[in-house]
């Protein structure tokens, strides 16, 4: 009986631990269509609206799910504070929040080489950055979903079926 009670758990173990990595190939390509979704909020906020980085960054976290929203929460209030320029803001911010994410880095790049333009481009080419960003941004998502339907059944198979190999190693 113990055996028993000792092999589900195992089963159960490793099962989650194949879950929980294959949520990563999973939170990937969501969190890129959000950001491509945000830049594009952005984009509209700057062209038609005329509104303040801090105030469309405020507008656009609370449009989005974590960490995405944390993203540009932590900008807004990175430039609330006072911060030297919007590069060094959305630095801070990007690096704050970059743990939490499941992005690659390829896509830290790109959000990285996207902040060094903020805030110092009339509205036309801030427009054009914005465009150039979500191009590499649609390619990464295109690459993140390609990645999950290659990996993600695999690898949660693969945590069920490493806890029945472990079992039968140890029976």
């Amino acid at each position: 009986m113990l055996k028993l009670l000792g092999a589900v758990f195992i089963v159960a173990a490793t099962t989650w631990t194949g879950f929980e990595t294959a949520k990563i190939y999973t939170e990937r390509p969501r969190q890129i269509r959000q950001l491509r979704a945000a830049l594009q909020s952005l984009e509209a906020e700057i062209m038609y609206g005329h509104t303040p980085l801090h105030t469309a960054s405020q507008q656009i976290a609370k449009q989005l799910a974590q960490p995405v929203s944390a993203l540009f929460l932590s900008f807004s209030e990175q430039l609330e504070k006072g911060s030297d320029s919007a590069k060094t803001a959305w630095e801070q911010s990007l690096k704050k929040v970059w743990d939490n994410m499941s992005l690659k880095k390829a896509e830290y790049e790109v959000l990285k080489q996207f902040g060094e333009t903020l805030g110092i481009h009339d509205r036309i080419s801030q427009q054009k950055h914005i465009k150039l960003a979500l191009t590499h941004l649609e390619a990464s998502e295109a690459d993140a979903e390609q990645a999950q339907a290659k990996n993600e059944k695999m690898i949660k198979s693969l945590g069920f079926l490493a806890g029945l190999l472990l079992i039968l190693l140890l029976m």
